[in-house]
């Protein structure tokens, strides 16, 4: 029942990302050009997802174990280090040069554009060099 649940979430979740506009580079590239010709129209979709996600994320907090079994996953820290505010502008200059975040890039991936297969390589590319630039034995609490 896992497997069939997570299934439908991702495929829930790229659904929204397409039917959003959130998989088009262009429209992406476009809500953050603040300067320029600024489409506010992701800025609907992203505040539409928080209020979807409100009742759900409360439901999670009160709950041990997740809907279909296994413990609930979330977060437990709560402090801002250097690692997190350096993945946070890492993660925002990509987002804002390339116009796609890794959920769209999965996406463009699946639907065979090829920017989905460069982003989803670059990706990986930089998650192994974080892997091997990382201390070894250092090992990191949710």
């Amino acid at each position: 029942m896992t497997r069939i649940s997570a299934f439908i979430a991702g495929l829930l979740f790229g659904m929204g990302l397409l039917l959003s506009g959130m998989a088009n580079p262009a429209k992406v590239l476009g809500f953050l050009d603040l300067a320029g010709q600024w489409d506010p129209s992701l800025a609907l979709v992203m505040v539409g997802a928080i209020g979807a996600a409100l009742l759900p994320m409360a439901w999670a907090r009160r709950h041990p174990v997740a809907m279909f079994g296994g413990a609930m996953q979330l977060p437990a820290r709560r402090d801002i280090d250097r690692r997190l505010v350096g993945g946070s502008l890492t993660f925002g200059v990509g987002w804002g040069l390339a116009g796609v975040c890794p959920g769209p890039a999965l996406v463009l991936l699946g639907g065979g554009y090829w920017q989905g297969w460069l982003f989803v390589a670059a990706m990986l590319a930089g998650m192994a060099l974080f892997k091997g630039l990382e201390a070894p034995g250092k090992s990191r609490q949710a």
